[in-house]
């Protein structure tokens, strides 16, 4: 379901090369676990959160990945480093399943750009950090906190509608009214389709005041044009850069921008509860897990009805 448009189909220069993900954050939800260790590198089953993020990058046609980190972060570039030596010794013990594990997690030389975030003043000014690495063509915004099991990848999806549709694409799901101040909250033009043009977009709106249940989550194709917005270094709520403030003044100074929503199950995996949920339905996706885990935890849920 798309919206039609008289654009022509982008060029390989307009083409969405390029993914920002913002990985400064203290993980504070997470203590003590995320003392030492970026939240960002916590185990959903068998893969880092990280790992996620950039694995539904690279189905989407991402070439080149951009972490904007901040101190005691470094393993989460390490982690998609080269392992000569453990994938020898993978390689001699036969463990080959193994060995193409590793090398599947293993990006590219001159894939990976770093840029540090020296103070913790919003997305937005995370995603300002990385500016001079993106130059004149669209980006994407990818928030690893944010999970999205899909058969189609979430950014996939989005690059689809944006080589229609131009402009900027924002993924978007309903929530109830109650929850409504917690998001980003999207004024969209009504109509048929998943993908709708937006004419606002409000921040952690009060209770009362939230223009649709339609909220932003962490996949953003924009345009770098943002970037110009963003260097106002306006404060917003939570007395931080939004981006959502700069998507805004984007979309005034006659930007077009898109909400999509996607097909798919976001997890929330920067609250403890939504970790949880990933966790269980991740494993009971998993072949190798899914039996054994769907009789633990009948037999968990049996014994507590019994204990009530």
């Amino acid at each position: 379901m798309r919206i039609a448009t008289s654009r022509a189909a982008p060029t390989s220069a307009s083409r969405v090369r390029k993914a920002i993900f913002p990985v400064a954050g203290l993980g504070t939800r997470f203590l003590p676990a995320t003392k030492a260790l970026p939240k960002e590198t916590l185990t959903l089953v068998d893969r880092p959160l990280i790992q996620y993020a950039v694995d539904e990058a690279r189905a989407a046609g991402i070439e080149q990945f951009i972490f904007v980190t901040a101190r005691g972060k470094t393993n989460i570039e390490d982690h998609f480093d080269a392992a000569p030596e453990l994938e020898r010794s993978l390689e001699r013990a036969g463990k080959l399943a193994l060995l193409q594990a590793v090398r599947d997690a293993t990006l590219e030389c001159g894939q990976v750009s770093t840029v540090r975030q020296h103070r913790p003043l919003g997305l937005g000014h995370a995603v300002w950090c990385a500016r001079h690495l993106i130059g004149d063509e669209p980006f994407a915004v990818i928030l690893p906190d944010d999970v999205v099991s899909a058969d189609t990848p979430c950014l996939r999806q989005m690059v689809e509608v944006q080589a229609e549709t131009g402009g900027s694409v924002i993924a978007a799901m309903e929530v109830a009214p109650e929850q409504a101040q917690a998001y980003g909250i999207l004024d969209v033009m009504s109509g048929p389709g998943a993908t709708a043009p937006v004419r606002g977009i409000v921040e952690k709106p009060r209770t009362g005041t939230a223009p649709s249940n339609l909220a932003v989550i962490g996949r953003y194709i924009l345009q770098p044009t943002i970037f110009g917005h963003l260097s106002a270094q306006s404060r917003g709520s939570g007395g931080e850069i939004q981006l959502t403030d700069a998507i805004a003044a984007e979309i005034a100074a006659g930007g077009h921008v898109f909400a999509h929503r996607f097909s798919g199950m976001r997890f929330d995996c920067g609250s403890k509860q939504g970790f949880l949920q990933a966790t269980v339905s991740y494993a009971l996706a998993n072949p190798e897990l899914r039996d054994d885990f769907a009789q633990f935890l009948s037999g968990v849920l049996a014994q507590q009805k019994a204990a009530e």
